[in-house]
């Protein structure tokens, strides 16, 4: 028997491709071009993910504590618009952000549906239910799909508030992030509302330490997408064989993270029949991590046609958390 939170909860599948068709041609891809990359979604296995929630954790890492920090403080303000309608998460991960949210709806939760979208059923599901466990008058409809393909399969009656917290637009390179912000634009009617985490250009020792933490977690996290990629794809990765590397390039304002070969590599992915070989000092990209001037999100906005309509911030300007809605809303 049902309980009434479960009763309030369902799951549907708008992915286009399955998960296994989208990780076999995207590592194919990446490991055959001139300069190797991975995917940096492919970090996020149940591993993965408590790796990262552990990072959130780190002294070193600010971008977590400072967008809750501000959220807390805007969440009322935020909520005060969605009296009804669809609290939309895009990759949805642990509850802390939009139980925040949630929290300050107070009275108007039992008219707001929570909608959760994430690639990884296990992971939405359990999010979900967590969710409707704290929050038994809360309805959520939890969307598997990959919100960079298959943001038009996402369809969604009534006003909609979506939030895409940890700036994990960051990870989106400027024509990726173009497409993405144009996406979510034609996804919105003009009273629907899109709140974005960003996180600031600052000095660059507070950047670089923020992905270097003296525990080594973050190196711990970069190396694991090679575990993914030996029990996925049957590949043959010694992770101990490359160097976690994370440095702020300066002109193209951004974090780039690598695994760096400490010697001659020869390893197959054998569900790909691929057979890899580096040179020591060679490299394989495994995430971009976008810093933002208050004016380069202006103009990402524009060009999407959106319109900034608020923006929260901390006290060292180090992060924010930008509203912005189509701009003849």
């Amino acid at each position: 028997m049902k309980t009434a939170a479960a009763a309030r909860l369902e799951l549907i599948n708008c992915a286009i491709t399955t998960d296994r068709e989208s990780m076999m041609q995207e590592i194919f891809d990446g490991l055959t071009a001139q300069q190797k990359y991975l995917p940096c979604k492919y970090f996020y296995d149940g591993y993965g993910s408590a790796l990262f929630e552990r990072i959130c954790h780190l002294p070193e890492y600010y971008q977590t504590r400072t967008e809750l920090s501000i959220l807390r403080t805007a969440a009322p303000v935020i909520m005060k618009d969605l009296k009804q309608g669809n609290l939309i998460e895009l990759g949805s991960g642990a509850n802390w952000k939009i139980r925040t949210l949630l929290d300050a709806a107070n009275g108007s939760r039992p008219n707001i549906r929570y909608v959760p979208v994430d690639v990884c059923e296990p992971a939405l599901r359990q999010a979900a239910e967590d969710l409707t466990e704290r929050y038994p008058e809360l309805a959520v409809t939890g969307i598997v799909a990959d919100f960079h393909r298959d943001m038009d399969r996402i369809m969604i009656d009534g006003d909609k508030l979506i939030t895409f917290f940890g700036s994990t637009i960051g990870n989106f390179n400027e024509e990726e992030g173009r497409a993405f912000l144009e996406n979510i634009a034609a996804a919105m009617t003009l009273r629907d509302r899109f709140l974005v985490g960003v996180d600031m250009i600052k000095p660059k020792e507070v950047l670089e330490a923020a992905y270097n933490d003296a525990q080594r977690t973050t190196a711990a996290f970069n190396r694991n997408i090679l575990t993914v990629l030996n029990r996925e794809l049957s590949a043959a990765f010694d992770p101990s064989l490359f160097d976690h590397v994370a440095f702020y390039n300066e002109k193209r304002e951004c974090i780039e993270m690598h695994l760096r070969a400490n010697r001659e590599i020869s390893a197959d992915i054998g569900e790909l029949d691929l057979h890899l070989s580096m040179k020591r000092g060679e490299t394989i990209f495994t995430e971009i991590c976008r810093k933002f001037s208050r004016e380069k999100v202006e103009e990402m906005a524009a060009e999407a046609g959106l319109a900034i309509t608020r923006w929260f911030t901390d006290e060292k300007g180090w992060f924010a958390l930008v509203e912005m809605m189509p701009e003849n809303g």
